[in-house]
């Protein structure tokens, strides 16, 4: 195979993958232009369609979808060798990508990665912050970060930091206005601040326990966002109550600025996992970066 084929072939492989010439070609570093041309010229060479293409996707016919299958694994094998060359570097490189929220990314990840990255400089760490739950085989991540109660049982889960718990808090002000809720059936009645999951397009359900009895609670209210950070913010300036991380919320009951309640329905529970496929093998710089993530009680 001459090396045009090749690239060709590669080429292929990036927009069935993506589903996009705009993002292959960004991951390539080429135009969109240059690599429509490339898949042109690998249609007209096989003499078939590979990709169905529309203004707004772009997807693999049945053949494409069996080159793609018949690719994908022996690229990725080729990958995964060159990847543990570097077993035989002096020090541990590479590129090693997660998929985590911005809690997450804010309170467990950067805070380990920062002192390490500073120690081996030849170690790239792309995250990606999401509130989905990323299919991370699927999308090529090395690992993904997500509370320990809701990982896949053949998946490989290393704790990255101590339980946690969802708390349910307002301000002060905003109590002195509405009342505090006694109930979980009283969150109904209050102004509440709503997380949407972009995995599934609905609205978060508020998951309460107490005594094994398990409890979810749909709020309604002014306000929607899709992360964390505004909901916090929206709930210190009294627009209604929010059902977030306590290690998110702490500083801010400490400091008074809000108040817990219902604290009895929040029981502690597995926090932030990082998880990868069984099946993969580590290389020197991803192991680094789990020793690095590693959670260590003090």
């Amino acid at each position: 195979m001459n090396r045009q084929h090749l690239a060709e072939l590669t080429a292929f492989l990036a927009v069935a993958r993506e589903r996009s010439f705009t993002r292959a070609a960004a991951q390539m570093g080429v135009t969109p232009s240059a690599l429509s041309h490339s898949m042109r010229a690998l249609e007209e060479r096989l003499g078939i369609r590979l990709l169905n293409r529309t203004t707004r996707s772009v997807t693999p016919t049945g053949a494409g979808e069996r080159l793609l299958g018949a690719l994908a694994p022996r690229f990725e094998e080729i990958e995964a060798e060159v990847a543990a060359l570097s077993a035989l570097r002096e020090r541990p490189a590479g590129t090693v990508r997660i998929s985590a929220d911005e809690h997450s990314l804010t309170t467990v990840l950067w805070p380990a990665l920062e002192p390490v990255l500073r120690d081996y400089p030849d170690i790239q760490v792309e995250i990606d912050t999401d509130y989905r739950l990323t299919d991370i085989v699927a999308e090529r991540f090395d690992a993904g970060v997500r509370f320990g109660d809701i990982i896949a049982k053949d998946m490989i889960a290393v704790p990255i930091g101590p339980e946690a718990r969802m708390i349910a808090a307002g301000s002060p002000g905003y109590f002195a206005a509405h009342g505090r809720p006694e109930t979980l059936e009283d969150l109904t009645t209050h102004v509440c601040i709503n997380l949407r999951l972009p995995t599934y397009g609905g609205l978060y359900a508020w998951e309460f326990e107490q005594d094994g009895n398990e409890r979810r609670v749909w709020v309604q209210g002014q306000l929607t966002f899709s992360s964390v950070f505004p909901i916090l913010a929206a709930a210190r300036a009294g627009f209604g109550i929010c059902y977030l991380p306590q290690s998110l919320l702490q500083p801010h009951i400490d400091s008074g600025a809000l108040e817990a309640v219902l604290t009895r329905w929040s029981p502690p529970f597995p926090g932030y996992h990082l998880y990868y496929p069984s099946r993969r093998q580590p290389t020197p710089a991803f192991a680094v970066i789990v020793e690095a993530l590693r959670y260590r009680a003090a």
